[in-house]
């Protein structure tokens, strides 16, 4: 029998209304939450990635900021956009999307976001604090999303061997962090997977709950896991295909037609992991504009 859906678009609109509740408390007090969402130059894909951002923020009672920069704006000029965003009371959240030009150094910028609006979870204050287990901290969109997905389907985690497959800071690492962690919808055993992995399918046949992160097309096939296995594509890749209106489509790391024989449940490319990251983003903010308060 084919795998369930993990349907992460339904389960993102469920924690969106649950947001939007809280935003209306915090509108009541006084406070209404701002997202400011720094874009740097004219790339057309983070320039779509931004719109959505802030559609979802608007849609939910967030007032969203977009700050957008021509391509040659000085280092400088935004580390200098970024502190006058620190000191905004009216901001609780701030976003600089990535990549940035080259002659902008990434770490730098990181380091400039002041933590309790790293609504990203990109500062390694924040990441440390993920590390250790303080969830005094934000949690990373996208792995947090990955695992209040698995709560919200009902998995359970503790005790099973969940494998990742990509090893990046945005990804691989923190969501290994998160699903080692002691407690309820973790305690998993973790094996991270990656470029010098020697023997993969060797390594993916052993996970109960397989999260694929590489941006690899189709890396992840039915030789590669275990019949029941919880598969997770967190991938997004673009490939041709002739009978799309633009010559292309998106699918994610796991060849989903064949994996989804197999596996007991398996998220969909699109509609799976990508919605859940934005609704964490607006939990993440909303909570920023809480704290704010105490």
């Amino acid at each position: 029998m084919p795998a369930e859906l993990l349907d992460g678009k339904r389960i993102a609109q469920e924690i969106r209304g649950e947001v939007a509740e809280r935003v209306k408390k915090l509108v009541a007090r006084g406070v209404t939450p701002g997202l400011s969402v720094i874009l740097v130059g004219d790339d057309a894909a983070s320039a779509v990635y931004v719109a959505a951002k802030g559609k979802a923020s608007e849609e939910v009672g967030i007032k969203s900021e977009k700050v957008r920069l021509p391509a040659d704006t000085t280092q400088e000029d935004l580390l200098a956009r970024i502190v006058a965003l620190n000191a905004d009371e009216s901001v609780h959240g701030i976003l600089v999307q990535f990549p940035l030009p080259k002659h902008i150094d990434a770490e730098q910028v990181i380091l400039a976001i002041d933590p309790k609006k790293d609504v990203d979870c990109f500062h390694p204050v924040n990441v440390g604090k993920m590390l250790i287990g303080d969830r005094d901290g934000f949690l990373p969109c996208t792995p947090a999303g990955v695992q209040e997905m698995l709560k919200r389907a009902g998995v359970k985690t503790s005790g099973k061997h969940c494998v990742i497959v990509g090893r990046s800071n945005i990804v691989g690492k923190p969501m290994a962090a998160l699903m080692m962690q002691p407690g309820e919808n973790a305690n998993c055993t973790v094996t991270v997977c990656h470029s010098g992995t020697k023997d993969l399918g060797a390594e993916t046949r052993r996970a109960d709950i397989l999260i694929a992160a590489t941006g690899k097309a189709g890396l992840i096939t039915r030789e590669m896991v275990k019949a029941g296995a919880v598969v997770v594509d967190v991938g997004m890749n673009r490939i041709p295909d002739a009978s799309s209106k633009n010559g292309k489509r998106l699918v994610g790391d796991v060849d989903f037609d064949d994996v989804r024989e197999i596996a007991s449940l398996i998220t969909p490319v699109p509609g799976g992991v990508g919605p859940m990251t934005i609704a964490m983003l607006l939990a993440n903010t909303v909570r920023s504009a809480e704290n704010s308060l105490r």
